[in-house]
């Protein structure tokens, strides 16, 4: 039965000028459509308002309480105060959702972010429908699905369509300087080889459960604590630190996974999570069934959301994992922690109690002499000129990058990064050549870290 209609907290626009103003975006070659949005990631997407961009969206769900976490995130976002958007959310919630959406074709972007056991099956099917795709990591949890997620990319270029992943931890500062200082041969030399277990470049990752958002404490969805929905860590969080290797070391270098990488090592453990803690982000009073089969004297989930890979990329060594823990310790959040070796230096993000929870960049010299110091100094002006503020003060084994705030945008305010650049490549059709086999080499990464992880016990 057609159950079309407008969400009920809907945001009527009232005055005369608003509505002209609507009627002008009426006419935008942008037109998102929400796919079964259960992550809330896909709100973060529309945390702001983007040119070109017609801010009604269709949305196609399941019915339940995913598909209205997702609206009330929107209409905070309509309501705050302070630079509210002007979404006009128009929803679908039948059973045959996703048919639904191929078959009416009411926009031509479609944003892609929630429960993974589908996804790659999503972006595939929205593919071949003749819809551009704005997915969030990870687009494939197993390495059948990196299959599916391939061919997916032959059809996106034989219909002329872009497909994309949301990378927002390149618009992270001290990455984005981590990486500018590493092409620097002054200062950085050049990236050492290394060695498994010594690796050239390491990539560390801790994240919590219970975590705010947007101000608000996450209700987390009962299916990510289920790995066979959300997928393991070690093809989770990890996308991210995979695409910042390559990213970082081999900047605008076309990859090809089936020659340039070799995965070594990887495992998988679990977090221990208790029917309290589960109440707590879920909402709910049990676990649900599809949960038991992972639960420890009946009482216990384990959530398998852990991971590490040891891998080669270009016979360079890398080292990424990922962590997860049920709650941060007072004022901490999610951290970062990253080494690049170089032959003069290592560039260095911590994020720990000592940098106050926030990211830090440090330069740590092999040789630190006055010649050191001296080269340091000069290449910093020329990167001054393009982060202006940015300095340098001693520290214990070098300098530390002084950052200005300006430059501390966040995470959520990243997606909106992610979604412009998307939105430029949709407009100007000027993706850059290596973006789309990176990506794949990035999944095959992950998929075969996991293939090999469970071939062995897991802790």
């Amino acid at each position: 039965m057609r159950r079309f209609f407008i969400a009920s907290h809907f945001l009527f626009l009232t005055t005369l000028g608003c509505l002209a103003q609507n009627t002008a975006k009426s006419s935008a070659s942008v037109r998102l459509v929400t796919l079964d949005p259960g992550h809330f990631h896909a709100a973060l997407v529309q945390k702001s308002m983007y040119p070109n961009v017609n801010p009604r969206v269709r949305v196609y769900a399941p019915a339940g309480s995913d598909v209205q976490l997702h609206l009330d995130r929107i209409t905070a976002y309509n309501t705050r105060a302070e630079t509210p958007t002007r979404w006009q959310e128009q929803v679908y919630t039948g059973p045959d959702f996703f048919q639904k959406m191929l078959a009416e074709k009411a926009g031509n972007v479609v944003v892609i972010a929630g429960n993974n056991q589908k996804k790659t099956e999503y972006i595939a099917g929205a593919l071949k429908a003749g819809f551009n795709v704005l997915a969030d990591k990870p687009m494939a949890i197993n390495s059948k699905e990196f299959k599916t997620l391939e061919t997916a990319f032959a059809t996106a270029q034989q219909k002329n369509l872009l497909l994309y992943d949301i990378m927002t931890e390149r618009f992270e500062i001290t990455t984005v300087l981590q990486k500018e200082l590493s092409r620097l041969p002054q200062v950085f030399g050049t990236l050492e080889k290394g060695t498994p277990d010594n690796p050239a470049v390491t990539k560390e990752s801790v994240h919590y459960f219970y975590k705010y958002v947007s101000g608000s404490v996450l209700t987390r969805p009962p299916w990510f604590m289920d790995v066979r929905q959300e997928g393991e860590g070690i093809v989770d969080v990890t996308t991210h630190l995979v695409d910042l290797v390559q990213w970082e070391c081999f900047p605008e270098r076309i990859l090809d996974y089936k020659k340039d990488i070799q995965v070594l090592a990887a495992k998988r453990w679990a977090t221990d999570m208790n029917l309290g803690q589960f109440k707590t982000i879920t909402k709910l009073t049990a676990f649900p069934d599809y949960l038991k089969r992972d639960l420890a004297n009946d009482t216990l989930l384990k959530v398998y959301s852990n991971g590490s890979i040891s891998y080669k990329l270009l016979g360079v060594h890398a080292k990424v994992s990922v962590t997860w823990a049920y709650k941060a310790p007072e004022g901490a959040g999610d951290t970062h922690h990253s080494i690049m070796r170089g032959t003069k230096a290592n560039l260095v993000i911590r994020q720990g109690a000592e940098q106050q929870y926030k990211t830090a960049l440090y330069v740590e010299p092999i040789v630190n002499n006055p010649a050191y110091e001296n080269a340091l100094q000069s290449e910093l002006k020329k990167l001054q000129a393009r982060y202006p503020g940015v300095t340098l003060k001693k520290s214990a084994k070098g300098w530390e990058m002084l950052i200005p705030d300006s430059y501390r945008e966040g995470h959520e305010a990243h997606f909106a990064r992610v979604t412009q650049q998307f939105l430029e490549y949709l407009e100007k059709r000027n993706i850059p050549k290596w973006e789309v086999p990176n990506m794949l080499a990035k999944y095959y990464t992950t998929t075969k870290a996991l293939e090999l992880a469970s071939q062995s016990p897991s802790e």
